[in-house]
């Protein structure tokens, strides 16, 4: 996943600037109802434009859609119209309550939608751990399994390439540890900020406490992968332990 365009969709990117700009168009719309309509009326309908700005976008979207909001609800319905003050003290209050109340909705939105993305990422972690299981389990050869898994951590992990080696360990390259820690030599990496280090990580392949090979990950530049997501990785990789050890010999690479 990269910063710049995976982790934010464009809609959100897009929200900051349609929590300026919609609270002032609902205004204009409802400004030739403006003798019909109650100032709660108005407010309840600019806090359905702020809830709007919130789930597509972020906190911070729809904070400045639920100032934008109180702004022009006082320009356009608070006497001396269109102009930023406020005479009545009942104006005032309905104001000061549409910014409180949209910056309260707002944020139930937001948590609402990250919910909902969590959701989603874990049901799609836990189909790729069951699809693995199985074919763990009826694969005539362990390279089925493998392959299958070097593909799941490419995708998982945002990843440029990887292979498989079987056999003993050679060199001290950085290593994605059982907790999701990523070790470079003997000091932790950053991973959940830096994303992994610019060359091949390791995740080494155990059944039993038996090393059965390793997994040498190339990174794509700018690519964060979430802790969440290399610890499934660790479990694919152990599925993949499972299914070598199942068979009475190693293969060559």
């Amino acid at each position: 996943m990269t910063r710049s365009s995976s982790r934010f969709p464009r809609p959100a990117r897009c929200a900051p600037a349609a929590g300026l700009l919609l609270p002032p168009l609902v205004c204009l719309v409802l400004v030739p109802l403006r003798t019909r309509l109650s100032d709660t009326h108005v407010a309840l309908v600019l806090v359905v434009a702020v809830v709007a700005v919130a789930v597509l976008g972020s906190r911070r979207a729809a904070a400045l859609a639920a100032l934008s909001a109180a702004a022009w609800f006082d320009f356009f319905f608070a006497p001396p119209y269109e102009r930023f003050t406020i005479s009545g003290p009942g104006d005032a209050a309905t104001a000061v309550l549409l910014l409180a109340v949209g910056l309260a909705v707002s944020r139930l939105a937001v948590r609402t939608r990250r919910l909902a993305v969590v959701a989603v990422t874990d049901a799609d972690h836990l189909a790729r751990i069951h699809e693995t299981a199985r074919l763990a389990r009826s694969a005539v050869s362990p390279h089925v399994v493998v392959d299958h898994v070097r593909d799941q951590l490419v995708s998982l992990l945002h990843l440029r390439g990887c292979r498989f080696e079987y056999g003993t360990l050679v060199g001290h390259p950085p290593r994605l540890e059982q907790d999701g820690t990523v070790m470079l030599g003997r000091r932790p990496w950053d991973a959940d900020t830096l994303g992994p280090p610019d060359q091949e990580v390791e995740l080494r392949v155990f059944h039993n406490g038996h090393f059965h090979g390793r997994f040498m990950m190339l990174p794509t530049p700018g690519a964060v992968p979430s802790r969440q997501a290399r610890l499934v990785a660790i479990t694919l990789a152990e599925q993949a332990g499972s299914a070598i050890a199942g068979t009475p010999t190693v293969p060559t690479p």
